[in-house]
């Protein structure tokens, strides 16, 4: 199979960051620390983890730039590190993952709950600010699977993986924050 270059707007910057410039360091930086800090709020929603865990990403980043080989973009390959950092941030306050043993009869509770709320998610239509203070309010363990799944488009499979859980689990935690999410915006 033949490995695929994928063609990237900052090579240059990349390639001047190899060379140890300080300068286009920080171009990249600048470019790239907003969307990146925003994943971390979203996994972490806690301002001084989100901001340690952008920053110790940004250092391996430079530190292991020669390893980038533009297989993706920069940009995807950082957000791989920002995402991985701020999880074993998340790990370190230790958050308690749900196991579930039926989760059929969990998904058929689940339908039965959001059809008692008379809520249908494609006509649902709500203010982002709204919605973000809501996902905020989420337990970690939801939060996380909800912006992994929803926000970084990471599967069930590869949310599994990186967390260190169950695919089911995976599917369940996002079952359960989206029953919980609906909860919040109904009140």
């Amino acid at each position: 199979m033949k490995t695929q270059i994928y063609p990237d707007r900052h090579v240059e910057l990349v390639e001047r960051c190899k060379l140890g410039e300080r300068k286009a360091q920080y171009e990249l930086y600048k470019h790239y620390s907003k969307a990146m800090f925003n994943i971390c709020m979203r996994i972490l929603n806690h301002l001084g983890e989100a901001e340690d865990a952008l920053q110790e990403a940004f250092v391996d980043a430079f530190t292991n730039l020669h390893q980038f080989r533009q297989q993706s973009t920069f940009g995807a390959w950082l957000k791989q590190i920002v995402v991985n950092k701020a999880i074993n941030h998340m790990r370190s306050r230790k958050v308690k993952w749900v196991e579930i043993d039926e989760f059929h009869e969990t998904l058929e509770q689940s339908d039965r709950n959001e059809d008692s709320f008379g809520l249908d998610e494609s006509d649902t239509t709500l203010e982002i600010e709204r919605v973000r203070n809501a996902v905020q309010k989420l337990p970690d363990g939801y939060r996380v699977v909800l912006s992994l799944y929803l926000f970084e488009g990471y599967d069930h499979e590869e949310i599994g993986e990186v967390l260190g859980i169950s695919e089911t689990t995976s599917r369940t935690q996002y079952m359960r924050a989206k029953r919980k999410l609906t909860e919040i915006l109904v009140r």
